[in-house]
């Protein structure tokens, strides 16, 4: 007790005033929780009873817990789809919900590390330590939006025909009036991407791209490889290159053929030093500005690959120097303030990674996103 004694009633103990800290988020946000309601996670629950018998008789506590497990909980078992959201075996009753998880496990055209075809099981196998709760958005998905998971596109080892595949799958979730999120996947879906929203979008699609790589190239190796999905999307009519915005692009692996493509296409790139140089707030306004500029739509795609290597080492073509994890949360929230037709997560290669933190980052992204447009009241393409 004898320093107890000598030091903490004269260095720390106090009788002053606390500092007011109800302005700040951490207090609003507990008290938003409380207006949050329960309805369908206590219908989940009940539905757990039905389907899956009620608990043995030892088991106390019966509110959550079920004999067979048909439910959020608990989060080490049980069958993962994305968030444990429902599995919608018939794709036709996709309208029925508000949200679509669909995974293009392809990694064909990968051109150094392969591995992501194995990007959407990661994904969905980490997303069950999350729930459907935000603390700081002071969102529940659950009890907002409807949010299903198709399953994965048949994607055969064929570049053009898995392609074909994957605009058919995005185009008949978006054409169904609901929002497709795309588990990829290296980027060279996202040339097949674009071209599905596109065909669902009267009018023009911006692109807002997040990466460290140009991607622009027209072959590489004498196929579409993920190194060109921007050239052949905004050779798409309505997908013109004035509306691309590529974010966070630099380092040591963009190949000149792509770099000299970009130039004649003149699209919109922002570097790490561009952006940490200029700002968070004034690179959103820069993407949104050139991205909606004469557009009825906005695709967001994001290349994990464009946060710093030492945060994502699950992917197949590391760059250091890239964007901090919360630096690339905060552009795709205050790109989904604006309302998005479609978000892809591509180039999670789970083979590479380490306790699965590159999945959790995808997975976050995408959260982060469907919170953001829950918020906004931008699902739907609401404006």
């Amino acid at each position: 007790m004898v320093f107890y004694d000598r030091h903490a009633p004269n260095h720390r103990n106090h009788t002053r005033d606390l500092p007011d800290v109800s302005a700040f988020e951490g207090y609003k946000a507990q008290d938003t929780e409380a207006v949050i309601p329960t309805t369908q996670w206590e219908g989940e629950c009940k539905r757990a009873k039905e389907l899956g018998l009620e608990p043995a008789d030892s088991i106390e506590d019966k509110r959550e817990i079920s004999c067979f497990q048909r439910g959020e909980l608990p989060h080490w078992s049980g069958i993962n789809t994305f968030l444990k959201a429902p599995y919608v075996e018939d794709v036709r009753k996709v309208g029925d919900y508000d949200v679509a998880i669909v995974g293009a496990p392809f990694d064909i055209g990968t051109t150094y590390r392969s591995g992501t075809r194995f990007g959407p099981q990661g994904i969905r196998r980490i997303s069950s330590l999350y729930t459907p709760y935000s603390f700081e958005l002071g969102i529940d998905l659950r009890e907002r939006i409807k949010i299903c998971d198709l399953g994965d596109i048949y994607c055969p080892a064929n570049i053009t025909k898995s392609h074909d595949q994957i605009t058919k799958g995005v185009a008949h979730i978006l054409a169904a009036g609901t929002l497709p999120i795309i588990l990829g996947g290296d980027h060279s879906i996202g040339y097949p991407t674009a071209r599905g929203i596109a065909q669902c979008i009267e009018g023009n699609v911006g692109i807002i791209h997040l990466d460290r790589h140009v991607d622009t190239q027209e072959k590489d190796m004498d196929e579409i490889m993920h190194t060109c999905p921007w050239f052949h999307a905004t050779n798409i009519p309505n997908c013109p290159p004035a509306n691309l915005v590529q974010l966070g692009i630099g380092g040591w692996q963009c190949p000149r053929p792509g770099v000299k493509h970009g130039r004649s296409m003149r699209t919109t790139i922002l570097t790490i030093d561009d952006i940490e140089r200029i700002g968070i707030e004034k690179t959103l306004e820069i993407a949104l500005e050139v991205a909606w500029k004469g557009a009825s739509a906005v695709f967001l795609s994001v290349d994990i690959d464009c946060v710093d290597a030492g945060f994502v080492p699950g992917t197949g073509w590391p760059e250091p120097g890239g964007f901090l994890p919360r630096e690339m949360l905060a552009l795709v929230r205050g790109i989904a303030k604006e309302g998005i037709a479609g978000m892809e997560v591509v180039e999670v290669s789970p083979p590479y990674d380490i306790s699965d933190i590159t999945s959790l980052l995808a997975v976050r992204a995408i959260c982060d996103v469907l919170g953001t447009l829950v918020k906004h009241d931008r699902v739907g393409g609401r404006l």
